[in-house]
């Protein structure tokens, strides 16, 4: 959901622009809250200590990733792994530093340290929405964008913790299991806007059962580089179509001419 835009004044302070960012992010909380409970209840069940789970979000601060180490961790997948997979999920933020980075590259390294530590996909949303407005005064813009990584990141404590403690008051019996592959699947339907998207998940959800049995849990690993290069492949396809179509569009109107 591409969040409005409060209006905010002319030439706005450092305090105008952190208030603003924290408007700005607060309708994505309603969708960030049930994620981090659902992530502390089944790290609780995974058999982590509460401060290690508690610790990753406030470490780690990526939900993707985190529901994908708990559930290697479960299965004591080799440390090796964990942060290999954990990389590979965490690719798309690759693209959202470089996206922002031409905003920011006047600011401190401090500054962009704390950023970059701050920027998720809620984060980037919201803050590339202020940096691309029109008449954009970006002499404290950076405000805004710290106001909506802060907003977001106490969110996503509070609700961890919440959800540690409620998954140490659910009796063992109560399986969880089937939470974790639901809360990706609501996060990768909506994402399936393409043809190249659709055949990723496909190829990975075909490679991801073919290699379960790997060792060393290494099927996961193996099914996301397999959907990497698929989805690579059709978008390739597509573009020497749209070339070839273009060509011959070219050569049907000169031969007309």
């Amino acid at each position: 959901m591409q969040p409005s835009l409060l209006p905010t004044p002319r030439h706005p302070t450092r305090r105008q622009e952190l208030l603003a960012g924290l408007r700005g992010v607060a309708p994505l909380l309603v969708g960030v809250i049930p994620f981090g409970l659902i992530y502390g209840v089944l790290a609780v069940r995974a058999g982590l200590p509460a401060s290690m789970a508690q610790g990753m979000s406030a470490i780690v601060f990526a939900g993707s990733a985190q529901f994908i180490t708990t559930q290697l961790l479960r299965d004591q997948a080799p440390l090796l792994v964990i942060l290999l997979t954990a990389a590979i999920v965490n690719l798309r933020h690759v693209l959202y530093s470089a996206s922002m980075a031409p905003y920011l590259q006047q600011l401190p390294r401090v500054w962009k340290a704390l950023l970059a530590y701050l920027l998720t996909d809620e984060v980037y949303v919201v803050a590339i929405s202020r940096y691309m407005a029109p008449a954009t005064t970006y002499q404290y813009a950076h405000w805004y964008f710290l106001g909506a990584g802060s907003g977001l990141w106490i969110c996503w404590q509070l609700s961890t913790a919440a959800g540690v403690f409620l998954g140490a008051q659910i009796p063992a019996a109560w399986s969880l299991d089937f939470a974790l592959p639901l809360t990706f699947i609501a996060l990768i339907i909506p994402a399936l806007k393409d043809r190249a998207s659709v055949v990723s998940a496909l190829v990975a959800s075909a490679v991801a059962l073919a290699a379960l049995t790997m060792p060393l849990k290494l099927g996961l690993m193996t099914a996301m580089i397999a959907a990497i290069g698929a989805g690579y492949w059709v978008e390739q396809r597509q573009k020497r179509g749209r070339q070839e179509d273009r060509k011959t569009r070219s050569a049907e109107e000169g031969g007309q001419v």
